[in-house]
């Protein structure tokens, strides 16, 4: 096959058009991530695909697989899987941070069944609904030694009848010891269980592309927590459309610290670079929560040539402020995404370290990625142009459901349709497999993100806010539901309704409204400490609780969120702004479904100081020499 069917040049804005003249049938994808992996195996056998750091601290001495080992490796776990009688519709549930063994058995977890990675920092009722929903019976999870929290889950899990064997990998490079016994299930290390089986194919039936390959988690608006499912296709062709990027070729180095059980993990930085033959270089357990990864992060870029990496804005932020005390002239762009990029982290990242910092978009029901920016063409107002035989539009949705395309340059819902579009959620599973729903997402095969955006005649995508609840902090998406339903458990309240407010290191953070029964002498203090004590997860405490007299609703009724966020972000910009002495007031309104923050100054004030301020938010401001409205 001609490389340049498979590989086209991507490298340009103008080069989309003549991407997509070839029909995506004809350019030779592989037919799923175990494909993928035979593919690469078979091209680059000798060339080093992974190697993973045990920690931040120790950098130096990583564990390296090449293409042909880690398909060695894989084939083996994959086999073994099968042996315990993982077929093609079966789950296999994976709790665990990143480390050496956990690639492997994700891949082989597809190779063999279905992998359903779940992120063991969520509350034990909403692992055990994940776990339950997936209808997994094998759990590869960590040791204790790696993580004892994500053990003592796989001890609750076993308690409550939902896992029968366990499945242990341990902290990259250390030796397995005897493992731990449960009484009502097999335990035992994976490797060592693994090392019994063949290496040289794997002895079950291979997937297919329209196969599932997983099931991930998605934070939802309802409640209850969502399992997404992925087919093969979804995830090989979002990684070839990720992968077929002209500024990154073969030698390109990637640096991956984002848990696996995140998409950008999997299809950024595992399968792109498995279809390009690229090196990736996996951070410890802690990823980028790891203070020593940060202290020796410009040090390894220099030692490991890493070309690229993938974070979350926060990230850029903290790194802004790192001397830079080794040579990073291998950096040839870092992608962000995951939450909205403020201008002034973009600013700081780019002048300390001279590295484009490149928007992308996505989300999990597309698969990952549905939108690309490029590094020497900048368009800062956009988070990245649509990604080949994506389709995307903006569409107004009316209370009845029916949808209404928008001209270009119109703010609406953002909406995408293609072949990386999921096909449902979980809804129930059989003996012949799982049955999916679109919920409510999928209309005619295509995707309601929730997100407000508008589209510009080169096909850049623009976000506007978003029609949907949830809240994005620090990368984390977080279900207000979670906190609503918290709240209106305290005694003295009556309803409630969480957003995001503004923040400039969590892009935003929860933030509660709440109405109280009459003559309640609760206090928001109170309020704020009753959710920390109840809420599910840590990240979804609220900062702040304000007590109002009503809750907004619109003309039909419903809860109307957006007055409430456009209180948060006025309390957001107005606590920024409190020093400044010209500033006379903040004021917030809703304009095109967007929140927009005015700040009122003086006549004649100097709007340096305040536009400064305003640049690490992530929302639409303007400032106005008169008073505020009264």
């Amino acid at each position: 096959m001609s490389s340049n069917l498979l590989w086209p040049t991507y490298s340009d804005p103008t080069d989309l058009a003549g991407i997509e003249a070839v029909p995506l049938s004809d350019r030779g994808l592989p037919s799923s991530t175990y494909a993928a992996l035979v593919r690469a195996a078979e091209l680059w056998p000798d060339r080093v695909a992974v190697s993973v750091l045990r920690e931040g601290q120790h950098w130096e001495h990583p564990a390296r697989r090449t293409f042909g080992q880690l398909l060695h490796d894989v084939h083996q776990v994959a086999n073994l899987l099968h042996d315990l009688g993982i077929q093609r519709s079966d789950a296999v549930a994976v709790i665990a941070p990143n480390c050496a063994g956990l690639i492997t058995a994700t891949l082989a977890a597809q190779v063999a069944g279905i992998a359903a990675p779940i992120n063991g920092g969520l509350s034990p009722e909403h692992i055990g609904e994940l776990v339950r929903r997936s209808g997994a019976r094998v759990l590869i999870t960590a040791d204790d030694q790696l993580d004892a929290a994500a053990w003592a889950v796989a001890t609750h899990l076993v308690d409550d009848g939902l896992i029968d064997t366990v499945l242990l990998v341990g902290p990259t490079g250390a030796d397995a010891t005897a493992p731990p016994t449960l009484p009502n299930a097999k335990v035992e290390y994976l490797a060592r269980l693994a090392a019994n089986y063949a290496s040289t194919e794997f002895r079950g039936t291979a997937p297919q592309s329209t196969d599932l390959a997983a099931l991930f988690h998605t934070g939802g608006t309802t409640g209850a927590p969502k399992l997404a499912a992925h087919t093969h296709a979804n995830e090989v062709t979002d990684a070839w459309m990720i992968a077929a990027n002209s500024a990154l070729d073969e030698t390109a180095v990637f640096l991956a610290a984002l848990p696996l059980f995140h998409v950008n993990a999997l299809v950024v930085t595992t399968l792109a670079p498995l279809l390009r033959g690229q090196h990736v270089l996996w951070a410890g357990p802690l990823g980028y929560r790891d203070p020593a990864l940060y202290a020796n992060l410009w040090k390894i870029v220099e030692r490991y040539q890493i070309s690229t990496m993938s974070a979350v804005p926060t990230v850029y932020a903290v790194l802004s402020r790192l001397p830079i005390d080794a040579d990073i002239s291998s950096m040839r762009m870092a992608v962000v995404g995951a939450s909205a990029l403020p201008a002034a982290v973009r600013r700081d990242f780019e002048s300390h370290t001279g590295v484009p910092l490149i928007e992308g978009y996505g989300l999990t029901e597309a698969t990952c990625a549905s939108a690309r920016s490029f590094p020497d063409h900048p368009r800062p107002d956009a988070v990245g142009q649509r990604l080949p035989y994506q389709q995307l539009k903006a569409v107004r949705i009316d209370d009845d459901g029916t949808w209404h395309d928008l001209p270009r340059g119109h703010v609406g819902t953002l909406a995408i349709s293609g072949p990386t579009v999921f096909p449902g959620y979980v809804t129930s599973r059989d003996s012949t497999g799982f049955a999916l729903d679109g919920n409510g997402k999928l209309v005619d095969d295509w995707l309601d993100t929730g997100d407000l955006a508008w589209i510009d005649d080169d096909d850049f995508v623009h976000l506007a806010g978003r029609a949907k609840d949830l809240i994005i902090r620090g990368g984390h998406n977080i279900d207000p539901a979670m906190i609503e339903d918290t709240l209106r458990g305290h005694p003295d309240v009556t309803d409630a309704a969480a957003v995001g407010r503004p923040d400039v290191h969590a892009g935003e953070v929860p933030v509660a409204y709440v109405t109280v029964r009459q003559g309640a002498t609760v206090t928001p203090d109170q309020l704020c400490q009753w959710a920390v004590d109840h809420v599910a997860e840590n990240a979804a405490a609220p900062k702040a609780v304000t007590v109002v007299d009503a809750l907004p609703l619109t003309a039909v009724g419903k809860p109307h969120k957006l007055p409430l966020r456009a209180d948060a972000a006025r309390a957001a910009i107005g606590d920024a702004v409190a020093g400044v002495s010209a500033v006379r007031g903040v004021s917030a309104g809703i304009e095109d479904s967007r929140t927009v923050v005015t700040v009122h100054v003086a006549a004649g004030a100097d709007h340096s100081e305040i536009e400064h301020i305003l640049s690490r938010y992530t929302l639409t401001w303007r400032i106005t020499e008169d008073n505020p409205a009264h």
